[in-house]
C-alpha cells in the first residue's frame, strides 16, 4: 500500500482519540499532510476501530479525493483549507471532548494558567464563533481564524488543535481537554494561578 505509514498513524491516533475518551464513536476526525496530501479519517466509521485502509488521501489543492472508495469526512475542507492558510501546519485533530464542548458553550474560558505545561503547549484558547457544521462557511472561518494559534474552541460544536505532527496536535488536544476539566473543577475554590511574569517565563521557553 502506498503511504502505508502515514495512513497507519492516522488510524492509530484516531483510534487513540476515542480510547482516550476525547470524541464520540462517529465523531471527530484527523489529518495528516505530506507530499501535499491530506490523508483524513472517513465519515461514519467506528473510530475505535479504524483500520489504515480506512484512510482516505486527499489532494490538497485542489480538495480532489485521491480514491475511488470511502466517504470524506464534512469537516474535510475544514482540515483542507487550514493546511492551504496555514503552511506550517502538518496535522489536525478535530474532536468533541466533554469538557471542551462544556466551555465551547460558555462564555467563561479555558485557563491555561493553572498548570505550568498546559500554558507552555497551549497559551490562550482561540474561541471561534458558531457556524453551521460541515459548511464552507465554518472551514473558511476556522482557517482564517486559527492562523498564529495551535488550539481553538468551535463555539456549540468542539475543538480544534495543530501540530507540526500528530504527535503535537494530539498532545494540544488531551492538553486542552485536561485544562478545560481543571477549570470546571476549581470552580469557586480559588487556587493559585501562573503570575504575568512566570507566564512570560515560560513563553520563553518556547523558543
Amino acid at each position: 500500500m502506498r503511504y502505508e505509514a502515514e495512513k497507519e498513524e492516522v488510524a492509530s491516533f484516531m483510534r487513540r482519540l476515542y480510547e482516550r475518551n476525547l470524541t464520540t464513536l462517529t465523531g471527530g476526525n484527523i489529518s495528516l499532510k505530506s507530499e501535499g496530501i491530506m490523508f483524513i479519517t472517513p465519515s461514519g466509521k467506528d473510530k475505535s476501530s479504524l483500520k489504515k485502509e480506512d484512510i482516505l488521501e486527499v489532494d490538497i489543492e485542489s480538495g480532489e479525493l485521491l480514491e475511488d472508495e470511502g466517504r470524506l469526512s464534512i469537516e474535510s475542507e475544514m482540515h483542507r483549507l487550514i493546511y492551504v492558510k496555514n503552511r506550517e501546519v502538518g496535522a489536525v485533530v478535530h474532536s468533541h471532548p466533554t469538557y471542551a464542548c462544556l466551555y465551547s458553550s460558555l462564555r467563561e474560558d479555558i485557563d491555561t494558567s493553572i498548570i505550568a505545561e498546559s500554558w507552555y503547549l497551549l497559551g490562550r484558547p482561540l474561541k471561534i464563533p458558531y457556524e453551521l457544521m460541515g459548511t464552507k462557511k465554518l472551514a473558511e472561518k476556522v482557517s482564517d481564524m486559527i492562523k498564529g494559534s495551535t488550539v481553538a474552541l468551535l463555539e456549540n460544536h468542539g475543538a480544534i488543535a495543530l501540530g507540526t505532527n500528530l504527535v503535537g496536535a494530539f498532545d494540544r488536544m488531551e492538553v486542552l481537554e485536561q485544562s478545560a476539566k481543571l477549570t470546571y473543577l476549581l470552580r469557586g475554590l480559588g487556587g493559585r494561578r501562573l503570575s504575568e511574569r512566570e507566564k512570560l517565563e515560560i513563553e520563553g521557553l518556547r523558543g
